[in-house]
């Protein structure tokens, strides 16, 4: 945000919002969807490995599920942020890198993770 402040010369002491600079360079935050795109790689980079991180990721864990609402997985958040309809089909283009990073670079942003 300083960036655009020093760029359009907005001194210190002057009473403008972020919110005010940002439309006066027509652009938007764009922090979440970077942070998005950065777990995604994270989590095909994860999914293509055969370990511990990938059991963990995909709730695939043994054992007693325990009581109350379910935490919501991981891939759950990223197949509504990238537009996807199931699990599985994220999880099955994670083996192919090219598929993946298209998939990546046209996610939608929709739906909270």
């Amino acid at each position: 945000m300083w960036f655009f402040r020093r760029m359009l010369g907005v001194p210190w002491m002057a009473r403008k919002t972020n919110e005010e600079v940002l439309k006066e360079t027509e652009t938007t935050r764009s922090l979440m969807n970077r942070v998005r795109r950065r777990q995604a790689k994270f989590v095909g980079h994860i999914m293509r490995r055969e370990g511990l991180e990938n059991l963990i990721t995909t709730g695939r864990m043994k054992g007693k599920k325990s009581r109350g609402r379910q935490r919501e997985k991981m891939l759950d958040g990223m197949t509504s942020w990238m537009g996807t309809k199931r699990v599985t089909d994220a999880w099955s283009e994670t083996w192919d890198r090219e598929s993946w990073k298209d998939m990546i670079a046209n996610a939608k942003g929709q739906g909270t993770w």
